[in-house]
């Protein structure tokens, strides 16, 4: 099957469950899947139930996929993501956001749980994603491109959009949250980095470096979709302190979640 049937098949599913139309779609990374606990008037469709999705195994990801309205606007969130770490091609990481395209959402909001680079960064702290560094090895587009989908060389010059940055800027200020910006810097993970890739990845230009985001804002610009991405810091990367784990990770989402609900959703509102 090509990926155009594939999706008109997943769609078409989609559509008999009571998904109609679609603004946003939302990715919410490890811990951050409470958000869509507040989608109003909701439809909840488990990943394994849908013709050609994947399903998410990775722990503080709930794998399923919610429509409703949110702070207003018509949303579809994916309550857990695909990563390539998991043993998923870049294709099927990044379906769900081909799927969002083909449900005519014009926008993405990426959020994810990352290790902050930058010196000034503390665990908790929330960053507005300003650019990314593809460091995973691959990409999504790589084969056949099908035009009907997206261009062949997409210019990823102003991947993150800058009107919906300062949105989310001013409703941070309104808030007193000290919001950060900066530059992601993909890995392809399971494991976490070196100290030395992490002094790499400052020379490079990175603040913050993670396994997931840069393949979905691949296929989102690809698609044509406008896009957000928020990361919250949730530890310091490897040779910043004593050691790296997956439990601090979902303790420090859990610690500032509710910051980051009302900014994603305040945000939403002004949108």
């Amino acid at each position: 099957m090509t990926l155009q049937e594939k999706l008109t098949e997943t769609i078409q599913y989609i559509h008999n469950q009571g998904v109609q139309e679609v603004e946003f779609g939302l990715i919410l990374g490890s811990g951050l899947g409470e958000l869509a606990e507040e989608i109003e008037d909701k439809v909840v469709i488990p990943y394994a139930n849908i013709p050609h999705f994947p399903v998410s195994t990775v722990v503080g990801h709930a794998g399923q996929l919610v429509y409703g309205t949110l702070a207003g606007k018509k949303v579809l969130a994916m309550q857990g993501r695909f990563h390539y770490y998991e043993g998923h091609n870049m294709q099927v990481v990044t379906y769900p956001v081909r799927v969002m395209a083909g449900l005519k959402a014009h926008s993405l909001v990426v959020t994810n749980a990352c290790g902050g680079v930058n010196e000034s960064f503390t665990p908790g702290d929330l960053m507005l994603i300003t650019d990314h560094i593809n460091f995973m090895g691959a990409n999504p587009l790589i084969g056949k491109n099908e035009d009907e989908m997206g261009p062949r060389f997409p210019d990823m010059s102003k991947a993150y959009d800058e009107s919906y940055r300062n949105v989310a800027k001013e409703v941070a200020a309104s808030k007193g949250l000290h919001l950060k910006e900066g530059v992601y810097m993909g890995f392809s993970g399971p494991t976490y980095e070196t100290p030395v890739e992490v002094r790499f990845a400052r020379i490079a230009g990175a603040d913050a470096v993670g396994m997931s985001t840069v393949p979905e804002v691949i296929v989102a610009v690809h698609s044509g979709l406008r896009v957000l991405g928020i990361s919250c810091i949730t530890n310091l990367a490897a040779g910043m302190q004593a050691n790296l784990n997956h439990e601090e990770v979902v303790e420090t989402t859990e610690r500032v979640k509710a910051e980051f609900k009302s900014l994603v959703k305040e945000t939403l509102a002004k949108l």
